[in-house]
C-alpha cells in the first residue's frame, strides 16, 4: 500500500509539472499575442494620423475636400481583405518572423485605408472613441479567456455576421443611406465584440491542444494568426463606435 501511494504521489507531482509548464507557456503564448497586436495597432494609428494630417500625402489616396477615394485609395481600401486571404493561404510557406513582418506590412496598409478619420473627425472624438474601445476591448477577451462556457458555437454564427456587414457596406456604397449606415454600424459593434471573446478563447484551446508538439515555429506562427484575428476585433470594433459617436469636423 505504501508504494502504491508513492508511485501515485509520484503521478501527481508530474502531472502537476506538466501542468505548470503548460501554464507559463500559455501565458507566454498570449503575451506574444497581445504585444504583437499592441505593436500593430500603434503602427496603423501613427500611419493613419501622419498621413490624416499632412494633405499632400492624404491627397494621394483621397480627394481632401469630399475625402472621396481616388484609384490608388480604392487599392489601399481593399489591400487589407486581399492580404488576409493571401496570409491564410502563404502561412504554411513562410516562417514565424516573415508571418510577424507580413502582420506589420498590413498594419501600415490598413493605417493609409483609415487615415482619412483624422480629417473626417475631431481628434478628441477619436481619442475617446479609441479609449472606450480598448476598455470594451481588454474587458471582452478576458471573458474570452478566463469563461468556463465554450463559445466555439458562436463561430459559426458570428462570420456570417460578418460577411452580412460586408454585403451590406458593399451595398451602401451606392445608396449612401445613413439608416443602413448606422444599423451596419451598431450590429457590427455588437459581432466584433463576440468575436473578441471568441478568438480569445479560441488562441487559447489552440495553444492548449497543440502545446505537447513543442512545434516552436507552429506555435509561433499560431501567435501571429492570434494576434492578426484580435487586431481586426479591435480595429473594427473601433471604427463602427467611431462612425456611431464620432465628432465630424
Amino acid at each position: 500500500m505504501a508504494q502504491f501511494d508513492t508511485h501515485r504521489t509520484t503521478g501527481h507531482t508530474a502531472a502537476g509539472a506538466r501542468g505548470a509548464v503548460i501554464d507559463e507557456g500559455l501565458r507566454a503564448h498570449m503575451n506574444k499575442v497581445y504585444a504583437t497586436m499592441s505593436v500593430g495597432t500603434l503602427l496603423t494609428f501613427l500611419v493613419a494620423w501622419a498621413v490624416g494630417t499632412s494633405p499632400a500625402l492624404l491627397s494621394i489616396f483621397r480627394d481632401p475636400a469630399t475625402l472621396q477615394p481616388n484609384i490608388l485609395g480604392w487599392i489601399v481600401m481593399f489591400a487589407p481583405l486581399i492580404m488576409v486571404f493571401a496570409f491564410n493561404s502563404a502561412l504554411q510557406r513562410i516562417s514565424a518572423a516573415g508571418a510577424q513582418l507580413f502582420f506589420y506590412a498590413f498594419a501600415a496598409i490598413m493605417g493609409l485605408s483609415m487615415a482619412w478619420i483624422f480629417v473626417a473627425f475631431t481628434g478628441l472624438s477619436i481619442a475617446n472613441v479609441f479609449l472606450v474601445t480598448s476598455i470594451s476591448f481588454a474587458g471582452l477577451s478576458l471573458f474570452g479567456y478566463t469563461t468556463k462556457k465554450d463559445l466555439s458555437g458562436m463561430g459559426t454564427f458570428l462570420i456570417m455576421g460578418v460577411i452580412g456587414l460586408v454585403v451590406a457596406m458593399l451595398v451602401n456604397l451606392f445608396l449612401q443611406s445613413p439608416a443602413i449606415m448606422f444599423a451596419v454600424s451598431v450590429l457590427g459593434v455588437l459581432i466584433f465584440a463576440g468575436l473578441t471573446a471568441y478568438d480569445t478563447q479560441k488562441i487559447k484551446t489552440t495553444y492548449l491542444q497543440h502545446a505537447h508538439s513543442g512545434d516552436a515555429e507552429w506555435l509561433g506562427k499560431a501567435a501571429i494568426m492570434g494576434a492578426l484575428s484580435l487586431y481586426l476585433d479591435f480595429i473594427n470594433m473601433f471604427m463602427f463606435l467611431l462612425s456611431i459617436f464620432g465628432n465630424r469636423e
